[in-house]
């Protein structure tokens, strides 16, 4: 899986989780926060982008993100819950990392799903389908990582 930093350039999947560690202890007293969030954007084929984003909280942060073209997904439904599951997967590769590194990192899913609008519908289902899989997360209006950073990217 390759990532990309605005400052960097592509990094793999190791580099980020380096760097990642590396910005946290900088400042070891600071809060951090690991934010996961995913975000799509229609078009001849279907853009995914996940955003991996390291909140230095009250600080500012850094993040990275891995962007993949589909040709499936067009309903609705399909794509947020496909968007969780590639938010899952990265949470998942990270958290096996800190374990093999003995590091900890408050880590959460940014949701593009909200009370409001068309995804209001999915947001219980697809909230349950992240919280069961041992995860904290956030919707609109306080999935910045996923309706900010992530769709940023999708354009």
């Amino acid at each position: 899986m390759e990532f990309i930093s605005p400052t960097k350039g592509k990094l793999s999947f190791d580099e980020v989780f380096d760097e990642v560690l590396s910005y946290a202890s900088r400042f070891p007293e600071d809060n951090y926060r690991l934010i996961i969030g995913t975000d799509s954007q229609i078009r001849e084929e279907t853009c995914f982008v996940t955003a991996l984003i390291v909140h230095r909280e009250g600080k500012g942060g850094r993040f990275f993100y891995t962007r993949k073209w589909e040709n499936h997904a067009h309903s609705l439904r399909q794509r947020i819950f496909y968007e969780a599951s590639l938010s899952l997967n990265v949470a998942s590769m990270f958290t096996e990392k800190l374990a093999e590194s003995g590091q900890e990192l408050n880590m959460e899913i940014h949701l593009d799903v909200g009370n409001n609008g068309a995804t209001k519908t999915l947001v219980k289902e697809v909230v349950g389908m992240v919280n069961g899989s041992g995860y904290l997360c956030r919707i609109k209006p306080d999935s910045y990582g996923a309706s900010s950073v992530a769709d940023r990217y999708t354009k």
